[in-house]
């Protein structure tokens, strides 16, 4: 088998927690398989290089220049566990990105991947050695080195997965799989075995944190099978697939695979506005224009004046911006930044009824109020006040029986 491991800044955080991925990595080594490893900086240490830039001037650096400083903390740590591993006597090779051919736009600080030259890394594994790749980075269509931005590194191991057609992607962090909901709300959350990629990234958009959406959605487009798991013990992890893969009869028992809880909302409110036709195209074509990221709208019926009220969420830092875009579209321009979005997922909703009303009932008997609803295929999500987020939570899981 050929598989590519992901380790990222709190499994890398020491030389002694690089000594002990050294090891995961030999022993998957030694097992039979082909090995592909990549890293993130070692924790900490983007954050000091940004202090670094920050020392000679406060005004935000080239971008071109920052990816060129933030990617050496990749390198770092690709260099230190080859050197681990080579000490071992398994041979090992580091690679930069640029050196593993990912090849990128010419975005700098938030680059796309556009193809990867697999030559450098091919010759390598057929060579037995084991390949240590820097994540987060590539080389632009230029020639210059770029960084993928939030999540990169999971990144740079899907595509390199895909690249390679690998048999396994296996994603390494500080918890060891995707649970029902946060443990730290619902101590009853339980670990799953498996989870869809439409689920997964339904519930990363939704505010989990086990996986950042691009890299699920590559893994979806590039078909690779994805395991999170944890570096610090030897626990099973989440497999996130197709649901082809999914077993049958599992799809068809389990309607709900997790409850997500967003805490980055605000929702604002547009009292007065003109109803008529383009007004509120108008209104999103503005907030688009300046890149605000607009995530669930609800609009009133009609008044008798002519007018109608508008409400729509966007993340907290934003709320600012999004203000400014929309003064004078309206007699009156509210936000609320005491709100929270809660989600229930998953692909059961698809063929089965009654889901969105256990949700309703739920949070109705709990007496939290639901400002605006948002569904999908796969999804529902509530708005409610900051307060209630944490019970509705616990009660939506208790609900949908995920503690069973």
């Amino acid at each position: 088998m050929l598989i590519v491991q992901k380790y990222g800044g709190t499994s890398v955080g020491t030389l002694e927690r690089i000594e002990e991925v050294s090891k995961r990595v030999i022993d998957t080594k030694k097992a039979g398989n082909d090995v592909v490893v990549v890293v993130s900086a070692m924790s900490g240490v983007t954050n000091k290089l940004i202090e670094y830039a920050e020392y000679f001037t406060k005004i935000a650096p080239a971008s071109k220049d920052m990816d060129m400083l933030l990617s050496a903390g990749e390198r770092v740590t690709s260099s230190l566990l080859s050197i681990a591993l080579n000490e071992k006597g398994y041979e090992a090779v580091a690679m930069s990105g640029r050196a593993a051919g990912i090849i990128t736009d010419n975005t700098h600080t938030k680059a796309r991947i556009l193809e990867i030259d697999c030559t450098n890394l091919k010759k390598a594994l057929g060579e037995g050695k084991i390949v240590v790749v820097a994540g987060f980075q590539g080389v632009s269509v230029d020639g210059d080195v770029t960084t993928l931005g939030r999540g990169g590194s999971d990144l740079s191991a899907v595509a390199l997965a895909g690249a390679l057609h690998a048999d396994l992607c296996e994603i390494y962090t500080d918890v060891d799989g995707v649970y029902t909901t946060d443990p730290r709300i619902e101590p009853k959350a339980k670990k799953l075995d498996k989870i869809s990629y439409d689920e997964m990234l339904e519930l990363a958009s939704m505010g989990a944190k086990v996986l950042q959406n691009r890299s699920v959605e590559l893994a979806k487009k590039l078909n690779v099978n994805l395991v999170t798991r944890s570096s610090f013990n030897n626990n099973e992890g989440t497999l996130i697939t197709g649901e082809a893969n999914m077993e049958n009869s599992s799809m068809e028992q389990v309607l709900i695979s997790g409850i997500a809880l967003d805490k980055n909302q605000a929702r604002v409110t547009l009292r007065g506005v003109v109803d008529k036709p383009g007004v509120a195209a108008a209104i999103f074509t503005k907030l688009a224009a300046k890149n605000i990221n607009v995530d669930m709208i609800i609009q009133n019926t009609s008044h008798e004046d002519g007018t109608t009220s508008l409400g729509f969420t966007v993340p907290q830092n934003e709320m600012e911006a999004a203000r400014e875009v929309v003064e004078g579209t309206a007699r009156s321009v509210e936000i609320d930044s005491d709100v929270v979005k809660v989600s229930v997922v998953g692909v059961g909703m698809k063929s089965h009824s009654g889901i969105a009303s256990l949700a309703f009932t739920t949070l109705a008997d709990e007496g939290i109020n639901i400002q605006m609803i948002s569904t999908s295929e796969i999804k529902i999500s509530m708005i409610v006040a900051s307060k209630y987020g944490e019970l509705a939570v616990r009660a939506l899981h208790k609900a949908y029986k995920l503690d069973a």
